[in-house]
C-alpha cells in the first residue's frame, strides 16, 4: 500500500505527516482540544510528538495514512488528518484524527479536504466504504460530516474514554461506494 502521496487542489494539500512537523503542528495543537471529544491529547509538545509517533507507527503497519494539512494560499500548516484503521480485506478505513486550526474552521476548507481524501479512497484505492465516529457531543463535527453526504448508521455507546474519565459514545457515519458517484455531483460539484 502506498502511504506516500500527496492530495492536493487549489486550496488544500495534505502531504505524509513525518516527525519534521512537529514544529508546524505544535502552534495549532496549541489552540485546540482534541482529549475533549477523543481519546489523543496533543495539549503538550512531549504528548503531540507521541500522537506523531503513533500515526508514523500506524503507517508502517499499512493501518492509517496520516497527513498533515496546509492552505496550499498560503502554504501555511493548519492541522492533521489522516486515513485510519485500513481494513484492506474488507476495503473499509475511517477518515478522522482531524484538527485544523480554530481560524480555517467555517471557511470550507474542510469540506474541500474531505472531497480530495473521499474521492482518493473510492476512486484510487478502491474502497468499498469510508466511516467517521464523532462523539456524539461534537455537534459541529457532526454537522461538518452530515454535509458530505455521510449517513447516520448508529451510535456506539460509551465506547471511547475522554478527558476527565468520561466515555463518550461514537456516531457511526458511513458511505458507501455506490452512493458516492451521487454525492460527488451533489454535495462536492463545485469541485468536480
Amino acid at each position: 500500500m502506498n502511504t506516500a502521496f500527496i492530495l492536493e487542489n487549489e486550496l488544500v494539500k495534505l502531504v505524509p505527516l513525518k516527525k519534521e512537523h512537529t514544529k508546524e503542528l505544535w502552534p495549532i495543537a496549541q489552540q485546540v482540544d482534541l482529549y475533549q471529544y477523543g481519546s489523543n491529547d496533543v495539549s503538550t509538545i512531549d504528548k503531540l510528538e507521541n500522537y506523531i509517533e503513533t500515526a508514523l507507527t500506524e503507517a508502517k503497519q499499512e493501518k492509517s495514512i496520516p497527513f498533515t494539512i496546509y492552505n496550499r494560499t498560503t502554504n501555511i500548516c493548519v492541522g492533521s488528518t489522516r486515513f485510519g484503521n485500513i481494513d484492506q480485506k474488507n476495503k473499509v478505513l475511517h477518515i478522522g484524527w482531524t484538527w485544523i486550526s480554530p481560524a480555517t474552521r467555517g471557511t470550507g476548507f474542510n469540506h474541500q479536504m474531505k472531497f480530495l481524501m473521499l474521492s482518493y479512497a473510492f476512486e484510487k484505492m478502491g474502497f468499498e466504504k469510508v466511516e467517521f465516529r464523532i462523539d456524539e457531543r461534537n455537534i459541529r463535527s457532526r454537522k461538518a460530516v452530515e454535509k458530505l453526504g455521510a449517513s447516520l448508521e448508529g451510535i456506539l455507546r460509551k465506547n471511547v474514554i475522554t478527558k476527565s474519565d468520561f466515555r463518550r459514545s461514537s456516531c457511526c457515519y458511513g458511505i458507501l461506494r455506490e452512493e458516492w458517484a451521487g454525492i460527488k455531483q451533489t454535495k462536492f460539484k463545485d469541485f468536480i
